[in-house]
């Protein structure tokens, strides 16, 4: 009659099974398998990748305010300037003019 024997171990790590089987030609298979620890190592380096992407679109983002309010500054300055030569021009003209 043929006997198996299983045996299990695991070191948190690795995981081994045995079988030992005895009918006559002492047949032994041995299985071993990883932790998934490779899976951990590739969850990590995902979510590191996310982390860069995500801070290069938020600088992205930052530094595209940044030249929105420097073009709107640089419009504001020469509006305001535009204003006061119109001024000045009008007060010229003005000055110019004889009152009657």
């Amino acid at each position: 009659m043929a006997t198996e024997r299983v045996t299990e171990t695991s070191d948190g790590l690795t995981r081994e099974r045995v079988i030992e089987r005895d009918a006559g030609g002492g047949t032994t298979y041995v299985e071993r398998g990883g932790s998934g620890m490779g899976g951990v190592i590739i969850g990590i380096a995902v979510l590191a990748l996310v982390a860069i992407v995500a801070f290069f679109l938020l600088q992205s983002s930052r530094n595209d305010a940044m030249r929105t309010d420097a073009v709107a500054g640089a419009a504001s300055s020469v509006a305001e300037s535009a204003s006061s030569a119109a001024d000045s021009v009008g007060d010229a003209a003005r000055s110019v003019t004889p009152n009657p």
